[in-house]
């Protein structure tokens, strides 16, 4: 599998990239353990290098699944995880990483992220300059060897550049989802922020596994999804009618080809989660797939009637 640089950095990440919030189980239904040790695994054994994880995903739990499938392949693996927004003042910073890299049995982070912006989530507003004082420290430690941001506005983005160094933006983004095509990706592409798309198959939608009277078990964070709302989700079922002789066509199935488009943007990774080792080894493959400018364009216009119904409001859930 090819690799592409993160940011101004010489780490190198695979276009697809492994993410583990269904790791943690919390927010989600039927997750096994062991099913996610076997899927990150296979993703490992299929050419995906690159993993991504936060303190919140099930309070470590994901970071520790995560980190035992590893083992001691970790030579391997390039591994991103987050801080959360209630722990950006500078000693919480410092012992959220210290907590990270103990659940994930590393000495390192290759990549750490500010999970959500400053005052997200009732918070307190923590100044940027004291949470990247405590993340460039420990960078100069050793502990991690990148920054990154997730789920911030362009404004945002630009405002923490200024302070310190970041390499990456993680948005919500795939071909119903395009709020970060407004000014966003043009900006990142032209100042060496690598954009880490999370939910690129529109968190399961794009696989078409979901009918049109699908109901999510109770527990799943997906049911509040404004993608799944009844204005919207008729439509996105005439989205699928319409991709599904794309992927056909090519012989791959519906996932990959929600990756593909993804990963065809210059400057751009997929964060695509698995639940096992089938669905990570699909994943990977989706790697290799070259989608024609005549497609690209297709698929375009097949995604306007949903993205015309969203409003500008970026956050995928309505909670």
């Amino acid at each position: 599998m090819e690799s592409r640089v993160l940011g101004r950095t010489t780490i190198r990440l695979s276009p697809i990239i492994m993410g583990t919030w269904q790791t943690g189980k919390a927010m989600w239904a039927g997750i096994d353990d062991k099913e996610s040790e076997k899927a990150v695994r296979a993703a490992m054994d299929a050419g995906i290098t690159t993993f991504d994880t936060a303190e919140v995903y099930g309070n470590g739990h994901s970071e520790k699944v995560l980190g035992k499938a590893i083992g001691t392949r970790r030579g391997e693996a390039v591994i991103m995880s987050k801080v959360f927004s209630n722990h950006l003042k500078y000693d919480q910073v410092v012992g959220a990483c210290n907590r990270s890299l103990k659940n994930l049995g590393t000495d390192y982070l290759d990549h750490y992220q500010i999970h959500w912006p400053p005052g997200s989530f009732g918070g307190k507003k923590v100044p940027l300059e004291e949470t990247m004082r405590a993340l460039t420290d420990l960078k100069d430690q050793g502990k991690i060897r990148a920054i990154g941001v997730s789920n911030f506005s362009l404004d945002q983005l630009k405002t923490i550049c200024e302070i310190g160094p970041v390499e990456s933006l993680q948005p919500p983004y795939s071909l119903l989802w395009r709020h970060v095509e407004t000014g966003t990706l043009a900006w990142c592409q032209q100042n060496h922020v690598t954009i880490l798309a999370y939910s690129p198959m529109a968190q399961g939608l794009l696989t078409g596994k979901f009918g049109p009277a699908h109901q999510f078990e109770k527990g799943d964070h997906r049911s509040s999804n404004r993608l799944f709302h009844d204005d919207v989700y008729p439509h996105v079922q005439q989205a699928l009618d319409a991709l599904r002789p794309i992927a056909e066509a090519k012989g791959i199935s519906m996932a990959q080809l929600a990756l593909a488009w993804v990963i065809a943007k210059p400057g751009v990774c997929a964060i695509a989660g698995a639940r096992n080792a089938r669905q990570a080894v699909d994943n990977a493959q989706a790697a290799e797939v070259l989608l024609t400018d005549a497609e690209l364009a297709e698929m375009d216009r097949i995604s306007r009637p949903v993205t015309g119904l969203i409003d500008e409001n970026p956050v995928q859930w309505k909670w």
